[in-house]
């Protein structure tokens, strides 16, 4: 087996190991699923929670949707408590959307229920196992943060 060979088998096995792992933790009940929101507004909240705040044209144009479409997502978002609009200091003309603090507070709960179970899963790993992971994944950071600076 070439060193080719052997570095795409060894990222398919490491893939397959990752998506396993992520089904086993999505089976557990999260605020993810009890949330009612629907994939594109999801996507909006975690929009925010990177970006702070955007216009609704940036929006459109980050969900490849119209305007029209972006209106009636963030129309349910508002009503939901999770996102508001507000006027763009710079431009009147223009309304911002910002995550709310209960859409802030939504997604850290799915975020920590997440980390919650892979905490419970790392309790169970011996330290120098533990100690591997933690070199893992700090390289897999660095080069994450090379690539998507």
């Amino acid at each position: 087996m070439s060193v080719d060979d052997e570095r795409e088998d060894l990222i398919r096995r490491i893939t397959e190991t990752q998506r396993g792992l992520g089904r086993a933790l999505s089976q557990t009940q999260s605020a993810l699923f009890t949330s009612n929101l629907t994939m594109r507004q999801l996507k909006v909240v975690m929009l925010l929670s990177h970006t702070g705040s955007v216009s609704g044209q940036e929006l459109a144009h980050d969900l490849g949707v119209g305007l029209g479409t972006v209106t009636g997502i963030v129309d349910r978002l508002v009503s939901h408590g999770l996102v508001s609009r507000r006027e763009d200091p710079h431009d009147r003309r223009v309304r911002r959307v910002e995550l709310t603090e209960a859409g802030a507070k939504l997604l850290a709960e799915i975020n920590d229920v997440g980390l919650e179970h892979y905490r419970r899963i790392m309790d169970h790993l011996d330290t120098e196992t533990l100690r591997c992971l933690l070199q893992v994944t700090t390289r897999v950071r660095e080069v994450a943060d090379q690539l998507y600076p």
